[in-house]
């Protein structure tokens, strides 16, 4: 049953996080008339971001509903069951620092996202690792061995190839160079908050084993209540292109962005799918984490990147470079040598076989480190 559960949750999370990053970017690319009539493409990252919490804020509703009914069943099963397991007895606000993070994250990448490709805002979001890593040494005092600083640096390298053709890719494309460059930028940036996020989740909230809905639905509520805040100021700061494009030539257009919603059944479905995937993937990665580990949440997350990337290829979105799927490769090894997976196995397998040194008894089964001092995203 166990096992059901979990293969479930993996399923989950792959489908539901490919599907949201493809429909934030398939909301950015549809041109649609706004509050002046005039047609533009859908640049509303911000708005974008307020959606995505009400999906958040959706699970909160869930649990609720699933704690009465298994409440009432007075059977025990209130505190055995997925969906309401874990400890209620917390303070609410200890996730308001984790959700700010998360909403200035997730705004400065779907900005970063309006100008670069769907396929290389989820890698570059691997650039997590590299901030995570050191800020985990800087503030949570943890010593990081060789292995890690490898995967780090290879994570390192990984990244600027993936930069390198996105330019290449761009050119060919016959888009603007310096749109893509400053998306990706961006969207490297974002992770520094991300991994900022992680840090304190760890230090302040790992330990209090909140059910999975709840503590989403928490984090829903306190970002939305941030962005809603921070849009107001957004609707009179004028910016220009790439940055804005809406009939107000400001940050932000709120007005305009409903008006967009209204005059397109397509822009419309779009965001519906950003708001009910982003719930149910939410619940699955955090779920993920509490159930199995965070590094068989970074493999899963490797699975989205490939299936998002295959997608915008078929479609149309990009074009194929070799260099995209090196930078990739690259990637994927320093995050799983980060990790402590497949690769740091096989190598002291190797080693053993030709008789450098003995092999550890842990390691004559194991393929995934399930260590809790194992940091990954969640988003």
């Amino acid at each position: 049953m166990a096992m059901a559960y979990q293969t479930i949750l993996a399923v989950l999370m792959v489908i539901t996080g490919s599907f949201n990053t493809l429909s934030v970017k398939y909301a950015d690319k549809q041109i649609v008339p706004g509050s002046d009539g005039q047609p533009r493409h859908f640049n509303h990252p911000f708005m974008q971001s307020s959606f995505m919490f009400v999906g958040e804020m959706m699970c909160l509703l869930v649990f609720k509903v699933a704690f009465c009914y298994y409440n009432r069943r007075t059977d025990g099963s209130v505190d055995n069951n997925p969906l309401t397991k874990g400890s209620r007895t917390f303070n609410p606000t200890v996730l308001a620092i984790p959700a700010l993070c998360d909403m200035l994250a997730t705004t400065v990448m779907y900005i970063g996202l309006t100008m670069t490709y769907a396929s290389s805002f989820q890698m570059l979001r691997g650039a997590v690792i590299v901030f995570t890593g050191i800020f985990s040494v800087a503030f949570l005092n943890r010593e990081l061995g060789v292995r890690e600083w490898s995967g780090i640096s290879l994570v390192i390298v990984g990244l600027g190839i993936v930069g390198l053709s996105d330019i290449v890719t761009g050119n060919a494309d016959h888009t603007s160079v310096n749109s893509v460059i400053t998306g990706d930028l961006l969207i490297v940036c974002a992770q520094i908050i991300s991994s900022v996020q992680m840090v304190v989740e760890e230090k302040f909230v790992s330990g209090l084993d909140i059910p999975p809905l709840q503590a989403v639905g928490w984090e829903g509520i306190f970002g939305f209540l941030g962005i809603c805040l921070a849009i107001v100021p957004l609707n009179f700061i004028r910016a220009v292109p790439p940055f804005a494009d809406n009939s107000r030539g400001t940050l932000e257009d709120t007005l305009d962005a409903f008006v967009q919603i209204g005059n397109s059944g397509y822009l419309l479905m779009a965001i519906v799918g950003i708001t009910v995937s982003i719930a149910f993937f939410n619940f699955a990665g955090i779920s993920i984490t509490k159930e199995l580990s965070a590094t068989t949440r970074m493999i899963l997350d490797s699975v989205r990147t490939i299936l998002i990337w295959l997608f915008s290829l078929l479609f149309r979105w990009q074009a194929f470079h070799y260099l995209q799927l090196l930078g990739f490769a690259i990637l994927l090894i320093g995050m799983c040598c980060y990790n402590n997976i497949i690769i740091p196995q096989s190598i002291r397998k190797i080693q053993y076989r030709l008789g450098r040194h003995r092999q550890p008894a842990s390691d004559e089964v194991k393929v995934i480190n399930t260590a809790a001092d194992d940091v990954e995203e969640t988003r």
